[in-house]
């Protein structure tokens, strides 16, 4: 379980109120750029930067939000034990917080307690509700570990290959591009398959991002490149199977999911085998794997604690941007709009209304994000659909806390499977839509990319 702070100093407006007198933090409009969340922002810059909750909860909704916690910390184990059961018959992890260390991103690793990565998979083709098509015995995620008595499903190798890439002023930085291969397959898979790694992503701010209007997501949209920048964007409608209704995809690295009560859901259900009123069915339902499963009672994890963790993720903090008056940080956040880096990671969006949570409803945030998907070129493919998203497109990744990174990690990953070990590296990575914003990077230089670089880092 998680040690919880009291923050005695400040609530975000008692800090915004209290630094009136210091002007420079606040830019020319008179609004404090510290505030990434708005009123859901928190003054914490620690490991545990990512693991507050929004100032102001009531003593009963404060409650809810710990309890969340506890369980999201809750290691689950296999039947029969009489608390916390559930765990499989096949799974990847037994905890949330294994795979979001410290509520911030994975690990890519495969088959380890601390793994972060997983791999979905599925065949040419889609289902009935427009979304990927399960591989026969296998669905569409892989399991790597297994209770006693099952096998996993298979296990996965990660090598990586060196690339170099040359800035024009002759720096050199090297890449790794990633190869994966699955290994020992409990039963042959007998057609075509499709393999796409996803890393954990960080959870603060979900709150927010739900509360986007669909109306706002929809006029990021430039379909026909009305500006010529390249950056067109699109907006990936998914199948909810708790609603049954097609919605806007928001959360997943693909924006395959619509709503946070699905997000949490699913995961429970693929990533642990722990099934809820939301997913009923076990992950392996209708595999070989199934025939290890005795005495399963339907759903697995109570409907009180689902309700919790969802409140949990929702009611998690943004932390602030830090060095917002430093002259290099300021410099590069002009480059980072003039190379348009912007264009697809926006800076400023506005909330819609949830009157039960005035610290999310109405508020003016700083996510760098349009939760569009985009191309993103080859090398970043997984050539996997994900409803109407395609094989080169991913969502736009949030990117307020990815400073933080390394403090909540120890070590920060970037991009959909980690395979970035810098913020540059990652930039490096881009292509497609965004090949103009990277090429205009790499005509940086050195100075001007290290500006944009401290600029990310103080978000």
């Amino acid at each position: 379980m998680k040690k919880y702070y009291i923050i005695l100093s400040l609530t975000v407006f008692i800090a915004a109120f209290s630094m009136c007198n210091k002007s420079t933090a606040f830019s020319e409009s008179g609004y404090d750029e510290r505030l990434s969340g708005g009123a859901a922002t928190v003054f914490d810059a620690t490991s545990n930067a990512f693991s507050n909750a929004v100032s102001g909860l009531s003593a009963r909704d404060q409650r809810v939000h710990d309890l969340g916690d506890q369980t999201f910390a809750q290691t689950f184990v296999a039947p029969p034990s009489p608390i916390f059961t559930g765990l499989g018959p096949i799974f990847n992890n037994i905890s949330c917080v294994n795979c979001h260390r410290n509520d911030g991103e994975g690990i890519p690793t495969a088959g380890f307690s601390n793994s972060g990565l997983l791999f979905r998979i599925s065949q040419q083709g889609t289902d009935a509700n427009g979304g990927p098509l399960a591989v026969p015995g296998f669905g569409t995620q892989l399991q790597d570990q297994a209770v006693l008595g099952a096998q996993p499903e298979a296990n996965m190798n990660i090598t990586y290959t060196d690339l170099p890439v040359t800035y024009p002023d002759g720096t050199v930085v090297t890449l790794r591009q990633p190869a994966y291969t699955l290994q020992n397959p409990y039963t042959p898979i007998a057609v075509d398959y499709m393999l796409s790694p996803r890393l954990a992503p960080r959870l603060v701010g979900m709150g927010l991002l739900e509360l986007i209007p669909e109306s706002t997501v929809l006029s990021f949209v430039d379909a026909g490149d009305a500006n010529h920048d390249g950056i067109t964007g699109k907006a990936n409608y998914v199948y909810d199977e708790y609603t049954g209704k097609t919605e806007l995809g928001r959360f997943g690295l693909k924006a395959n999911t619509s709503t946070l009560l699905l997000q949490v859901a699913t995961a429970y259900q693929q990533d642990m085998g722990v099934t809820s009123y939301v997913q009923k069915t076990e992950s392996a339902a209708g595999q070989v794997q199934m025939d290890v499963v005795h005495g399963d009672v339907q759903p697995e994890l109570v409907d009180s604690l689902l309700n919790y963790v969802v409140y949990y993720v929702k009611t998690l903090a943004v932390p602030a941007r830090r060095n917002v008056t430093d002259a290099d940080v300021q410099a590069g956040g002009t480059l980072f709009t003039q190379v348009n880096c912007s264009g697809c990671h926006r800076p400023t969006i506005q909330t819609g209304i949830d009157l039960t949570l005035p610290q999310i409803n109405n508020q003016r945030i700083h996510p760098y994000t349009d939760l569009l998907v985009h191309d993103m070129g080859s090398g970043l493919a997984d050539n996997r659909p994900d409803f109407l998203a395609n094989g080169n497109e991913w969502r736009t990744a949030p990117l307020w806390g990815i400073g933080l990174l390394d403090k909540t990690n120890g070590t920060a990953y970037f991009l959909h499977d980690g395979r970035a070990r810098s913020l540059e590296e990652a930039i490096l990575w881009h292509d497609g839509e965004a090949k103009n914003a990277k090429q205009q990077f790499m005509q940086l230089n050195s100075t001007q990319r290290n500006q944009l670089l401290k600029f990310l880092e103080s978000l």
